[in-house]
């Protein structure tokens, strides 16, 4: 058990097995040292955490949790990138948020930070912290309110 692995138990986060493709894609691809995730949605135990637009039926606080499970399925990712090994990531490059949101909803940001403090708080400042874009959006796949993607550099 890694040093990733340990703060992960500490946190209480048992990463899930990686969330197969729900259409024609995989799930991450590798090109040198850089893995490319697909996005992944806040799904646990088969189902949605939630569902909606932020804004409208999704409050600030249930974006953040649903953005922080996204980061957990990204780990999940890259965890099957890295052979089993999350140690071997040096380091998280960028995440890409998408939020569905309501028309007058301008807080993507901070439904971001769900993810972001996520990978912090696992990773560490060093290899967690990352370049970052909040994109608002209509709507997502199964209704979702979220979806993150990511580029990691693997050792």
């Amino acid at each position: 058990m890694g040093a990733v692995d340990d703060r992960l138990a500490a946190a209480g986060i048992e990463l899930p097995e990686a969330p197969p493709p729900a259409a024609a894609y995989v799930p991450w691809t590798r090109t040198g040292n850089l893995v490319f995730t697909a996005g992944q949605i806040p799904v646990k135990d088969g189902s949605p955490v939630s569902t909606g637009k932020v804004g409208a039926e999704v409050s600030l606080e249930e974006g953040q949790a649903a953005a922080r499970q996204c980061a957990i399925n990204v780990l999940a990712q890259l965890r099957a990138a890295a052979d089993g090994d999350l140690d071997r990531i040096q380091r998280i490059v960028k995440i890409t948020v998408f939020v569905a949101s309501a028309p007058d909803f301008a807080q993507q940001h901070l439904v971001a930070n769900g993810a972001s403090e996520l990978l912090g708080d696992i990773l560490g400042d060093e290899v967690g912290r990352h370049a970052r874009s909040a994109v608002g959006t209509a709507v997502l796949p199964l209704d979702v309110p979220v979806e993150v993607e990511a580029i990691a550099e693997l050792s």
